[in-house]
């Protein structure tokens, strides 16, 4: 039985290895900081939507190769939607506990670019999250703990990174304590338990901090089953009305994942260098705009 798993794990690094997501390891330098742009290669006409708060919202996005992928085009629509105040700081191949001050020697995030430290010089009112969960041994702050290894033992370090992430970035905060915004993370054909255990936590600890939850896994599922993973779903109304969203619009259906990763969203080649996303990725789109709403509802 362990056959279909292990070839899955070494195609997951193989993919997460050419995003970039394991772009250092011991010995090797950690990727170069992130640059936050105001422009970006993915324009899509303005989000529908209830108008912006009276006060434009600060707005600073972390996160893996999920969000790098991703980071510009929330920018876009979180700017567009809101005038928010944005700053992206994502570096692929993280989780939680790279961006925990005291990491900096065992870590792919620099201490200028920890959580605490960006929250106490931007002074954010949302702090958004993004992490796909690490499960394998991608970062140096896990001590190679792993999913396959010991999955309970990757649950609790998980979650006990998790819950002191949220300690710091409250600390930092102080009088001024920025709102956690935890994204919901899509399918995953080889570890489909996982990604639900890795939702439910951060829908628990969003409920015992006065966080916000959103569900923009849901947006690249099906909608009859939020954990069956799909390479393409129908075309939304938005998609259609806007065909450069719709992939297959001869059979009404679009491309969340390429033929060669299905993990991440972007549509174009992986490449050894992290970087945002540079071509129309429907899924990134989806995603990005849920975040947005649910900033939205919760700024207003």
């Amino acid at each position: 039985m362990r056959g279909p798993w292990i070839v899955g794990v070494l195609l997951a690094g193989l993919l997460l290895g050419a995003c970039g997501d394991p772009s250092s390891g011991p010995g090797t330098s950690p990727p170069s900081a992130p640059e936050v742009s105001t422009t970006t290669h993915q324009r899509a006409p303005a989000s529908p939507g209830p108008r912006a708060p009276a006060k434009a919202p600060r707005v600073l996005y972390l996160g893996d190769s999920l969000a790098m992928e991703n980071q510009k085009v929330l920018g876009q629509e979180l700017r567009r939607d809101l005038r928010a105040k944005y700053t992206s700081a994502p570096y692929s191949g993280t989780t939680l506990c790279d961006y925990l001050e005291g990491t900096a020697e065992r870590s792919l995030v620099p201490a200028r670019d920890k959580a605490a430290a960006l929250v106490r010089s931007l002074r954010p009112d949302f702090v958004v999250l993004q992490f796909w969960g690490n499960a394998w041994d991608f970062t140096w702050c896990m001590d190679k703990i792993t999913y396959d290894g010991s999955r309970e033992r990757y649950f609790k370090r998980y979650e006990a990174d998790a819950r002191r992430l949220v300690e710091q970035i409250t600390t930092a905060g102080g009088a001024r304590r920025p709102r956690i915004v935890w994204v919901l993370q899509g399918p995953d054909p080889i570890t489909p338990d996982r990604v639900r255990r890795v939702n439910g936590l951060y829908e628990r600890l969003a409920a015992d901090s006065d966080g916000i939850v959103a569900d923009a896994g849901g947006t690249v599922s099906p909608g009859s089953d939020r954990y069956t993973w799909t390479q393409h779903l129908p075309c939304t109304a938005y998609e259609r009305a806007h065909p450069d969203y719709c992939t297959q619009p001869g059979r009404d259906r679009t491309a969340l994942h390429r033929d060669d990763d299905y993990l991440h969203f972007c549509l174009a080649p992986t490449t050894s260098t992290p970087k945002p996303c540079p071509v129309r990725s429907p899924g990134i789109l989806r995603i990005a705009r849920e975040i947005t709403k649910t900033i939205r509802q919760s700024a207003n």
